[in-house]
């Protein structure tokens, strides 16, 4: 049967919190009606008009989204509690995509936090076999097992094997990491801002040849939301249509047979990235992904972002690494490459996991509205994002202005004036009053008992930051 055509998607909204150390100070619960609130607050929407809610998590119990959801109103909307590994944010965000392009919601609510322990990832049910087992035993059969992180074990052997095939140097991986330190020091939601050589990267404590610490992405507490909304929905408000992205391409998916081929950079899901990455620029009617200018891409490690630079067709096959010598990922190349993780990246922004493609989709919201003034690239038009999970799952979106034109810097005093919140979101990680948060919390059920003490909390935080 054919597939019907989809109805268009677009990002009407995007929130950020901070992403911080993980140190068990801020609950999932602020985090996510921080990121929640000030979604609702950039869409300009009360909570009465969202239809569905997606709740996007790895560590919690059961029904955490409602929890969270509840803070809004207690509206009796479906909410649905999405758990993908590294890759959960962004399969939150195609869950409500395809919500709205099957016609059954107009507008969808995505929330993702996550509350983390300090230190490496860790599993919580060692009473039956890890869905990821599998992986890790053809590693022990391929390549061996250390004590050293099993992430960083299995990224740091795709980058070994990407030296011994394409002739790359640790010098090439520790460079993406400093390139991505440097981005984050405009980045006001960074965990990390700051800057280093390509020495202090090399010579930072050592965690799995190739890769030392600060080529690693850190554990973070961290919340992101967006707000997705039907054709139909912004033809209601066609004051809104400045604003709003089209997500033109997207595309998930998980892994094919190649994955146990025994090749380490297969393991890590460059089949499924490959294939999903040229999915998505079909769809939306993009030749090759050399022709986009902003990339936000799953760097968890330094060498996964090598790797996944050949998986999405930014550059030709086992070429990554001349692309990174000759300056090609950061600001100020000759037009042969991108800006890839404007954002930081996840090694130096942070990785909630539950949070983190909710994040990468704000990033490049901002900078196809004109708004990220601080780090903008000039003539963007189209942008990519890559998020991906062991286990596995990848989710590549593309996303584009709705009017298809370039995106055009929006003066700071500009954005102050269409977001009535006194400040750029995109420059500046500032909170809300007590006042805007009650104005697009429901206007009909906003429940006393379910928001708690959540937001005395929040505001408490706003308030302890200003004062520094």
């Amino acid at each position: 049967m054919p597939k019907r055509p989809k109805r268009p998607t677009y990002v009407l909204g995007v929130g950020l919190t901070k992403f911080v150390k993980p140190r068990g100070k801020i609950d999932y619960t602020e985090l996510g009606y921080e990121a929640g609130i000030k979604a609702l607050l950039d869409a300009h929407i009360n909570y009465d008009d969202v239809d569905r809610g997606v709740a996007c998590y790895c560590y919690g119990d059961s029904t955490c989204g409602q929890r969270v959801f509840y803070q809004f109103g207690l509206t009796g909307i479906p909410v649905y509690n999405v758990n993908n590994n590294c890759s959960t944010g962004s399969t939150g965000l195609a869950m409500a995509r395809d919500m709205i392009s099957s016609d059954a919601a107009d507008c969808v609510m995505v929330i993702g936090f996550e509350k983390m322990a300090p230190g490496s990832l860790a599993s919580h049910w060692n009473d039956r076999v890890s869905p990821t087992g599998t992986f890790g035993e053809m590693m022990r059969e391929t390549r061996g097992i250390t004590n050293a992180p099993g992430a960083a074990q299995q990224f740091g052997n795709a980058g070994r094997e990407y030296m011994e095939r394409f002739r790359a140097s640790a010098e090439d991986f520790a460079e993406i990491a400093r390139v991505n330190h440097e981005h984050s020091k405009r980045n006001p939601y960074s965990q990390f801002q700051d800057e280093y050589t390509l020495q202090e990267v090399l010579k930072s404590p050592a965690v799995f040849d190739p890769l030392t610490k600060l080529q690693c992405c850190p554990t973070s507490d961290g919340g992101a939301a967006a707000v997705l909304v039907s054709q139909d929905f912004l033809d209601a408000r066609p004051h809104l249509k400045d604003q709003a992205i089209v997500i033109a391409g997207q595309s998930m998916m998980t892994d094919s047979q190649s994955v146990f081929s025994k090749s380490a950079i297969d393991l890590v899901g460059y089949g499924m990235s490959r294939a999903a990455a040229k999915a998505a620029l079909s769809e939306a009617a993009i030749a090759s992904a050399k022709d986009i200018k902003v990339v936000e891409l799953h760097d968890c490690f330094s060498t996964n972002e090598m790797v996944m630079l050949d998986a999405l067709g930014i550059c030709d096959e086992g070429k990554a690494h001349e692309l990174v010598r000759r300056g090609g990922i950061t600001y100020g190349h000759d037009g042969d490459g991108a800006v890839v993780n404007p954002s930081g990246g996840l090694i130096s922004k942070g990785h909630p996991l539950g949070a983190t493609g909710i994040a990468q989709c704000a990033e490049l919201t901002w900078h196809l509205r004109g708004w990220a003034n601080n780090r903008a690239v000039s003539g963007t038009d189209v942008c990519l994002q890559h998020n991906l999970g062991l286990g596995g799952a990848v989710v590549v979106s593309v996303y584009k202005r709705a009017d298809g034109k370039e995106a055009v810097p929006v003066e700071d005093e500009e954005i102050v004036r269409i977001t009535r919140l006194g400040h750029n979101p995109a420059v500046e990680a500032q909170g809300f009053t007590a006042q805007q948060a009650d104005s697009v919390r429901s206007r009909t059920a906003k429940d006393a008992w379910a928001l708690g003490k959540t937001e005395d909390k929040v505001m408490a935080r706003f308030q302890s930051r200003a004062s520094l």
